[in-house]
């Protein structure tokens, strides 16, 4: 009789849990189904903005790449929608201040360099790049005061192109005739990590212009063959 009892209980008591959850369900169902069908847009709209970002940079890179063939490539790449990106737009004037400088308007690119990195100044990269660039536009007609400004900051320990910058602080000592500055400076770049091979080659051969020793490469040099032994 205990068995029949215990069973009627358990019967009791689980169609009691199962209406409570029913009425549960009833009453807050609803958010639990919004939160499933807010995951499920939200999902979508991540997988079209995705897409649609695709193709807006696909666009763009179409428009580039057609405005650097055309007849006046300076003007074209110039007018190239960036699509709502100063990155883009940055981008698109460096290209167009490189077409500049090749034919020879080596001012007109500096300058035009020079807006584009005001324009992304929250972007270290494509600042400092700009800056960089118009530097080495601009050469020996840049201004002194303002090329060694520019370059003291792009140079500053950690900024993305630190070494190019202090590469071209060497070349503006060269043009200056201050030889053995530059010849201690291209040394003190030899021994910072990060060096890439182009970048080591370029201050190797600009020392042995000055006529300093190249560097030498770290570890014991080659050891002579012994001698054959006597028969």
């Amino acid at each position: 009789m205990a068995n029949q009892n215990d069973s009627f209980i358990d019967e009791v008591t689980e169609d009691l849990r199962r209406d409570r959850l029913f009425m549960l369900f009833r009453r807050f169902g609803w958010i639990a189904l919004l939160a499933i069908l807010g995951i499920v847009a939200g999902a979508a709209w991540r997988e079209y903005a995705r897409s649609q970002n695709e193709t807006r940079a696909e666009a763009w890179g179409d428009a580039v790449l057609a405005a650097q063939q055309a007849s006046d490539p300076v003007a074209a790449l110039a007018a190239v929608d960036p699509q709502g990106g100063q990155g883009r737009k940055a981008l698109a004037e460096m290209l167009a201040a490189g077409a500049e400088a090749e034919a020879g308007l080596d001012q007109k690119a500096a300058e035009r360099l020079k807006a584009a990195a005001a324009a992304v100044k929250d972007d270290p990269v494509l600042h400092d790049l700009a800056l960089l660039k118009a530097v080495m536009a601009a050469g020996p007609s840049m201004d002194a005061a303002e090329r060694d400004r520019i370059l003291a900051d792009l140079s500053k320990p950690g900024a993305p192109f630190e070494l190019l910058a202090l590469e071209q602080k060497a070349v503006a000592l060269i043009g200056a005739g201050r030889t053995e500055d530059a010849v201690t400076l291209i040394t003190q770049i030899q021994q910072k990590d990060g060096l890439s091979e182009p970048l080591r080659r370029r201050l190797s051969e600009m020392k042995i212009t000055l006529g300093a020793e190249p560097e030498r490469p770290e570890g014991p040099g080659p050891q002579p063959m012994p001698a054959p032994a006597a028969n």
